[in-house]
């Protein structure tokens, strides 16, 4: 595998560049000022998100592969917000307020056991968010042609495959340990509200009326925001159903408890 430092590296040297040398760049809109920024936060969050529960994961003592798998995606999520930094700066965004230190970690019920903790984490931000994040970041890849952003997404979609694959090795794991018993009832239980929470992020209200972006927006490596809505409902077919379905659980009911519940919480 090319080494991690490589396409950060080559950023870099762009970042210092002088001016006068770098090529021309197209515009910017507040969109994509606005999105880069969100990336930022994002990824940075990630990264606390992971460090969290790989300490979880050794306080558990669970496989050392998977804790070095952790730690090593807790420096992946770091450089992803970097090289997104950079990506807002060339764009002309400005400082980015700072992030809530109480959204920088995960909470754990005192009356658990952590293996409950570790499952929840581990389906909701990884099995689900990671998985559907490989498709997502493929198409804002397939139309970003600006060089600093393309950058950035290359690495990104890189790094989220290896993201995707331990989510779903903590979750066999899980289930060949004593307490498998209990992940398979909170993984039955709880997916549907996993899901509920994953289409109000990727499809909010009126997100699929939204289907047109400018091209300069679209260079930048956005896409509109019903895109997001499609690549989600694919990957409950292409993704979650099978990938699921291998230890018994039943996605696509869940994802259909929680389409009816949107449905249900939608205004008239």
């Amino acid at each position: 595998m090319t080494d991690a430092s490589e396409p950060e590296h080559d950023s870099a040297a762009d970042a210092e560049a002088p001016r006068g040398q770098r090529a021309p760049l197209p515009p910017a809109s507040d969109a994509v000022r606005a999105e880069w920024g969100r990336r930022v936060e994002a990824e940075y969050r990630s990264a606390a998100i992971t460090q969290h529960l790989t300490l979880w994961l050794i306080q558990m003592g669970a496989s050392p592969d998977l804790i070095d798998d952790g730690l090593r995606i807790v420096k992946d999520e770091l450089a992803h917000a970097r090289l997104s930094h950079r990506v807002h700066a060339r764009a002309g965004g400005g400082a980015l307020p700072a992030l809530r230190r109480e959204t920088l970690g995960l909470r754990s019920s005192g009356d658990e056991p952590l293996e409950m903790s570790v499952a929840r984490a581990g389906v909701e931000v990884f099995c689900l968010g990671e998985t559907v994040a490989v498709p997502l970041f493929k198409v804002l890849r397939e139309g970003c042609t600006v060089p600093v952003a393309r950058r950035a997404l290359d690495r990104i979609l890189r790094d989220e495959v290896r993201h995707r694959d331990f989510g779903w090795t903590l979750l066999r794991y899980l289930l060949e340990q004593p307490c498998a018993p209990a992940v398979r009832q909170l993984v039955e239980r709880e997916l549907p509200a996993m899901f509920t929470r994953l289409r109000r992020s990727y499809m909010p209200p009126g997100g699929a009326r939204r289907a047109a972006m400018s091209d300069d927006d679209r260079v930048w490596g956005l896409m509109p925001p019903a895109r997001y809505g499609e690549i989600l409902e694919r990957a409950v077919e292409r993704d979650y159903a099978p990938r699921f379905g291998e230890h018994g659980l039943d996605a696509t009911t869940a994802w259909r408890a929680a389409t009816a519940s949107d449905r249900s919480a939608a205004p008239p």
